[in-house]
């Protein structure tokens, strides 16, 4: 019997207008797009203003602007008070551009340009096996952004992770025990704030990046920034050629860009590196029950399109630790939807 006879008879209706509603999630996407790039919230952040007013500020139609203000509202994303003002509501404010958790870079990445474009080929995608970016790029989405003429779309989506890393980083911090580590190495840590978020907790932790050349400089100047240089550096690299040596490796939103047969590369090197008694602490999304309503499942349909990778299961993480001589010794929920999936060497 199929799952469909023994559930309750649909509603074609219901059914249809559940469907168009789905189809509108592009359309909600570039609204957002288009509330981040205007700056709409870094204009209401004082209070409520009219649509005429951000429209003067911001040099953009005065008519359109209250259109897409009028359905940013429908979103939830902004309140309207009454003769085409608008202010903000709590969504709203993670579209600044400065406000703690902010979100605003990581719409403007996901709706831009290389996302977008990828994401048009799609069904390709499914029928290969694989991403299609290197059609709608020219290149592979890393190789793309390690363009010296795609520098500002690259800097925009390292301050989209370093943005995200916010939601996910002051519970991981404190969820992992330094005691007796002396180094960490943050795998392809962009900014680095997972590692510098350690080494402010512990002032006797040595950290260091490893990240892409074109990368690496971001978290010199945020480590300077935070007064950590002298016990912080960065290394330019290649993460499936070999790792520095340390006690402690972070893979914070990393495993996910690969396929299984890069993610055994990466962790097989950190293996191969670590020092006696060392340990990994993986961050990512773990899929949970099938059928379940389930943003990982989507998050999986956006790597599918534009990188080579994939969110798993507990079940496919776990094979991954086991083929590279990984132990999952712990799992813990660190904030956001994110996991801390905690590995000693075997």
């Amino acid at each position: 019997m199929t799952r469909g006879t023994d559930s309750a008879p649909s509603d074609p209706a219901a059914d249809a207008a559940a469907v168009f509603e789905m189809l509108s999630g592009g359309v909600v996407v570039q609204t957002l797009h288009a509330v981040a790039a205007l700056h709409i919230a870094d204009h209401l952040a004082d209070g409520a203003v009219t649509a005429e007013e951000v429209a003067e500020r911001e040099g953009s139609d005065p008519r359109t602007t209250y259109r897409l203000m009028r359905a940013a509202a429908a979103l939830g994303v902004l309140s309207h008070e009454g003769d085409h003002r608008f202010g903000l509501t709590g969504r709203g404010q993670v579209l600044r551009a400065d406000a703690p958790g902010s979100l605003r870079s990581f719409i403007l990445v996901q709706a831009g340009h290389a996302h977008w474009q990828s994401l048009a080929h799609f069904p390709e995608a499914v029928r290969q096996g694989g991403t299609q970016t290197k059609k709608a790029l020219g290149a592979d989405i890393f190789d793309y952004f390690a363009l010296p003429e795609n520098a500002e779309e690259a800097a925009l989506f390292a301050q989209s992770m370093g943005d995200l890393s916010g939601l996910v980083t002051k519970g991981a911090a404190a969820a992992v025990d330094t005691a007796g580590v002396s180094t960490v190495v943050d795998v392809g840590g962009a900014n680095g704030d997972f590692v510098l978020a350690l080494m402010e907790a512990n002032p006797q932790l040595l950290g260091q990046v490893l990240d892409l050349p074109h990368v690496v400089n971001g978290a010199r100047q945020e480590a300077e920034k935070r007064g950590l240089s002298d016990r912080f550096s960065a290394v330019g690299g290649d993460f499936f050629t070999e790792v520095p040596a340390a006690d402690l490796y972070l893979l914070k939103t990393i495993l996910h860009d690969w396929d299984d047969t890069q993610c055994t590369a990466i962790l097989s090197n950190c293996r191969s590196a670590v020092n006696e008694g060392g340990r990994a602490l993986v961050v990512e999304m773990v899929i949970g029950e099938i059928g379940k309503p389930d943003f990982v499942t989507r998050a999986d349909m956006a790597m599918l399109s534009i990188t080579n990778g994939m969110e798993r299961d507990l079940y496919e993480y776990d094979a991954l630790f086991t083929d590279s001589g990984w132990r999952l010794a712990k799992t813990y929920p660190v904030g956001g939807g994110y996991y801390g999936l905690e590995l000693v060497a075997v």
